[in-house]
């Protein structure tokens, strides 16, 4: 996908962790690690949002780090390797995408912050949190963390490869940003707290409205994709599906531990956004009964 270079004066971006961004490739340290955490959270139905704050108490040992930004400007943080680089321009066209969308419908809109991890053990808007945990948001500050490891790990582990891969994680985060400024976020969670037996189903109706707004995004860039992008996004949809997920990692299937849905529900999220480029159609999706 041909992203335009993101305007450094137009994207809110810091690092977390404790230590500046590390140029070089895409960061191949520890991503055994990182994967093997990921997919015990997924396969074991636990929401990775859950496990903040879990950290806080796991020993002395542990080291904790306030998000900083190390005196390092947006330029110097986006550019310190191509997976910054890529997702900088994601960011960049995702604001530029989401913003007008907002204005027309007469919404307050702000933008996200992306901090990229630099530390395995850091704190977030929402408690202590561990890279192990892969790409979140979180609500409290409306930051978005990314360690770039990850893409490494999804290319040779989880069999998701290429930029527009990558770029779909990215807008995925960024949905369920969009899910906290309309509200949506909140009333899941209400919801779970009232419906406490389908907290799973109601968070994955919340995950796939933000395949499906990732959909939306690539659609209304649409004269920027080019062949190929769009097997890669499905081909990645298709590799974190929780099925998927469970089945690679020896278990049985239980939908009971879903939380993100299907390889084939999340497909279909994704290309609901493709093929309508409208985000009133991802409603759809989280529709409360």
């Amino acid at each position: 996908m041909r992203l335009n270079r993101f305007d450094p004066n137009s994207v809110n971006v810091g690092t977390t962790g404790g230590g500046r961004f590390p140029g070089g490739g895409g960061g191949k340290v520890g991503c055994g690690t990182i994967v093997i955490a990921i997919i015990a959270a997924l396969v074991f139905g636990v929401d990775p949002m859950q496990t903040i704050g879990a950290l806080g108490g796991a020993g002395q040992q542990t080291q904790i780090e306030q998000p900083i930004g190390n005196g390092q400007s947006a330029e110097e943080i986006c550019g310190a390797n191509d997976y910054a680089l890529e997702t900088c321009n994601a960011l960049s066209s995702l604001n530029q995408t989401w913003q007008p969308i907002f204005q027309r419908a007469n919404v307050p809109f702000q933008q996200p912050r992306l901090n990229f991890v630099t530390a395995n053990n850091f704190r977030s808007g929402c408690g202590a949190a561990s890279a192990g945990m892969g790409p979140f948001y979180c609500p409290a500050d409306q930051g978005i963390y990314i360690d770039t490891r990850f893409y490494d790990t999804m290319a040779r582990q989880l069999g998701a490869s290429g930029d527009f891969a990558r770029y779909y994680v990215m807008a995925h985060e960024y949905g369920h940003h969009i899910q906290t400024l309309t509200g949506v976020a909140a009333s899941i969670r209400s919801a779970q707290q009232q419906r406490p037996r389908q907290s799973n189903q109601l968070q994955v109706l919340m995950e796939l409205q933000a395949d499906c707004y990732a959909g939306v995004w690539a659609a209304k860039n649409r004269n920027l994709i080019e062949p190929g992008d769009l097997e890669e996004g499905m081909r990645a949809a298709s590799s974190i599906g929780d099925d998927t997920l469970q089945r690679n990692a020896g278990q049985r299937v239980n939908p009971e531990a879903f939380t993100h849905g299907t390889s084939q529900q999340r497909m279909q999220a994704l290309q609901l956004g493709l093929q309508s480029g409208d985000d009133t159609q991802c409603d759809r999706i989280v529709e409360l009964r």
